[in-house]
């Protein structure tokens, strides 16, 4: 007979744990599995976080990135800035309690949305090595240094060896030491993570010191800062059920009228007459603290019931189309770029987003590959950006490599996307990034955001596609300038030995008359034939050629 147990029984292990050390079990879903992967996710959690703070404090980032390998698989990392520094009395909060940070709670653009990741790298460093990270930090008004880590079952800071310092340089240095990494030179490592970065981040001033002691400079290609975004209130079409039940019990207003037009955005006195004609005044006279489940559910039909104005921009702060130009063009030389920037369109009923695309073609574009003998070739990549944030893994669940996969790229010329040096660059920016996941790596398959970025990268398709169509016509053209003149000289002696006429003469008059019928050089090259297909792209294929 099988045996049975009580409930006491079966329930006497049952405990409460803290997030902290659920993560320390997880740490897959920070971003953490794989040598090479782990390494780049700390660089990449400690350098946004740098990015985040010096751009809202209004200085033009310097980042430094200094990796020392200590044995196997272990390695000392420290990044370090010029931003404005940390105050000493949340420093601990800061990188080493998970869930605490300013990001979190604010409808504001910036890369970290979950305040996990610089305490993520605590955590990471404290079960691999043991080991504390150090801080030096300096801002106006304090300089000092401490060694931090996590109490993981209480999700507390530990902070220990503090002491104030004099004269330490304005901003933050970070450093600590991480087992089961490696560092690889190559497309999803810190070396490739930090050049994507200064793609997307232009203004930034980027230094890499390799394990080896090599020195690698990613140089500011712009001095001028992004548009800082502004924090905005929420939208009513993007409020669900139970966030309105949970602002409305954090509000001081008297009524639910007047708490709608102080924490919405667009709501206006009108709207709330509109609103009281669809639920009646029961709920909008009444405290919002007393707002129940149902009350809140019929205000967000009723919500849905009344036509908006569209959410306010100021939240976003894209590259913009200059900066992703000079960026794409100091760092992979092409031979020919296209930069479009889309309008600001709304998903989920009210978060707004912007997306910027690029197609770079030719020079460095495309990812790298060795042949035979070492000769060098290129196949198609798909460079993908949240808010100015590299993605190097997980691109089969993101919706800008849906997007992508998607498009027929021989419309646009591009015969086998395989196997050409052509680059797909991709940046949203949002309030909200709806990632595929808690290590930030891909963008959710949103039907609105995929369809926006697909419309984004078939706008560059057909600017690329009339360059390419201008050079095969140049190239065809070419050919048959150089066919014809292979036959001149002796087509020029034949005339002259019918005629009488002098045969250098008549090779003169001919290649004058072949010259100005095709107007190329005879000389092989791409600079005459480039800059006239460049000039078919930005005028149209209607353009003589």
């Amino acid at each position: 007979m099988q045996e049975t147990y009580k409930a006491e029984e079966i329930f006497k292990q049952f405990k409460e744990h803290s997030i902290s050390e659920f993560f320390r079990r997880n740490s897959q879903m920070l971003g953490y599995s794989g040598r090479i992967r782990s390494l780049t996710t700390v660089v990449h959690e400690f350098s946004t976080n740098a990015l985040d703070a010096s751009e809202e404090a209004g200085i033009l980032p310097e980042i430094s990135v200094v990796l020392k390998e200590l044995g196997e698989d272990k390695y000392s990392v420290e990044v370090s800035d010029n931003g404005p520094g940390i105050p000493q009395r949340i420093v601990g909060k800061a990188l080493a309690t998970i869930l605490a940070g300013t990001k979190f709670h604010r409808y504001l653009q910036q890369r970290g949305q979950q305040g996990i990741g610089a305490a993520g790298c605590t955590l990471f460093s404290k079960i691999t090595t043991g080991k504390f990270i150090h801080v030096r930090s300096s801002t106006e008004k304090e300089s000092y240094e401490c060694d931090i880590t996590i109490d993981i079952k209480s999700n507390k800071p530990v902070v220990e060896n503090l002491v104030k310092r004099e004269g330490l340089q304005r901003g933050t240095s970070i450093q600590g030491e991480f087992a089961n990494v490696k560092y690889e030179r190559g497309e999803h490592g810190v070396y490739g993570y930090l050049k994507r970065t200064a793609l997307s981040n232009p203004h930034a001033g980027i230094t890499l010191r390799e394990p080896d002691g090599n020195e690698v400079i990613f140089t500011r290609s712009s001095n001028e800062l992004p548009k800082r975004p502004k924090e905005i209130k929420p939208h009513p079409l993007g409020i669900g059920v139970n966030d309105l039940v949970e602002l409305a019990q954090r509000s001081d207003s008297r009524k639910v009228s007047s708490f709608l037009v102080e924490t919405l955005s667009r709501v206006t006195p009108s709207k709330i007459a509109e609103l009281r004609n669809i639920t009646g005044n029961d709920i909008m006279e009444q405290d919002p603290k007393s707002l129940v489940w149902a009350d809140a559910e019929n205000l967000v039909k009723a919500f849905r019931a009344v036509k908006w104005i569209a959410p306010e921009l100021d939240s976003l702060s894209t590259i913009g189309e200059k900066q992703i130009d000079v960026a794409i063009r100091s760092i992979l030389n092409p031979k020919f770029l296209s930069v479009v920037e889309r309008r600001p369109r709304v998903f989920r009923g009210g978060i707004p987003f912007v997306v910027e695309a690029g197609l770079a073609y030719g020079g460095m574009a495309g990812k790298e590959k060795k042949g035979e003998g070492g000769q060098r070739y290129a196949e198609g990549n798909v460079l993908r950006f949240a808010n100015k944030v590299p993605l190097l893994f997980d691109g089969s669940n993101c919706a800008i490599s849906e997007a992508a996969n998607s498009i027929d790229w021989k419309r646009y010329g591009i015969s086998n996307f395989e196997e050409e040096p052509v680059s797909v660059f991709v940046n949203l920016s949002s309030v909200y990034v709806p990632y595929a996941g808690v290590g930030k790596q891909a963008i959710a398959q949103e039907e609105e955001l995929v369809d926006e970025i697909k419309l984004a990268l078939m706008d560059c398709g057909r600017i690329l596609q009339r360059y390419i169509s201008g050079v095969k016509a140049l190239a065809s053209k070419e050919t048959k300038y150089k066919t014809i003149m292979r036959y001149v000289g002796q087509l020029a002696a034949d005339l002259g030995e019918i005629t009488g006429k002098s045969s250098k003469q008549i090779e003169a008059s001919l290649r004058i008359l072949v010259e100005s019928k095709y107007k190329v050089m005879e000389e092989s090259g791409e600079g005459p034939a480039e800059s006239e297909a460049e000039n078919v792209a930005e005028n149209g294929s209607d353009a003589e050629i």
